[in-house]
């Protein structure tokens, strides 16, 4: 049986709806933790044009490989390992990065090398777009989302939901300027970052 996630069943067209708009220009995609591949096996055959390769970190990647190879679609190449530290990241720059429910998950220290790789993999005008719950200057968006916040805390004391102003902070110097802060349901965001092109000497 594949794995199953039922918050990515519940989210997948809410974020595809988006997806169609930002990633209309775009050829090929890393989707950084990928999962159990339900994002990646629904994003790839609704968006043929993309080539979409799904990353995982290493001890999660047969689940993930067992879901891709039976999805069988042309534009969704086999998984590859990725942990958000490493550099570089496997394979070409990229025409966008795409990750969902991951920055509450790894560590502060993990989520500010993570936005430094993904300036590092994108082409120039590039798109970040990251999927979830975030804070707003420093308050919550809703009563559901501090209650998640405490239980993440509560497992680990690293994890927890990302103020958009720090994200914005770390990101600025890596040239990642946000482009778009679109509400989904389940009071998560849809945030979309677009990398400068380098100035002309």
């Amino acid at each position: 049986m594949l794995a199953f996630s039922s918050s990515c069943e519940r989210n997948k067209e809410p974020i595809l709806t988006q997806l169609r708009i930002y990633l209309a220009a775009a050829r090929h995609v890393l989707e950084v933790g990928s999962g159990t591949g339900q994002h990646a096996e629904h994003f790839a055959a609704a968006l043929p044009h993309l080539r979409w390769q799904a990353t995982e970190q290493a001890s999660a990647l047969p689940a993930l490989a067992a879901r891709i190879e039976a999805a069988a679609l042309p534009n969704l190449p086999p998984p590859l390992a990725l942990d958000v530290a490493q550099t570089p990241w496997p394979g070409s720059p990229v025409d966008a990065v795409v990750t969902a429910n991951t920055l509450h998950i790894i560590h502060w220290p993990a989520v500010q090398t993570c936005l430094a790789r993904v300036a590092g993999h994108l082409r120039p005008g590039g798109l970040f777009i990251c999927y979830g719950p975030f804070l707003r200057h420093g308050r919550h968006t809703s009563p559901s989302n501090a209650l998640f916040d405490r239980d993440l805390k509560d497992v680990d004391p690293g994890r927890g939901i990302r103020d958009i102003d720090d994200l914005v902070r770390v990101g600025a110097p890596l040239g990642l300027r946000l482009h778009a802060d679109i509400g989904l349901p389940a009071n998560n965001q849809l945030l979309v970052w677009r990398l400068a092109a380098a100035e002309s000497a």
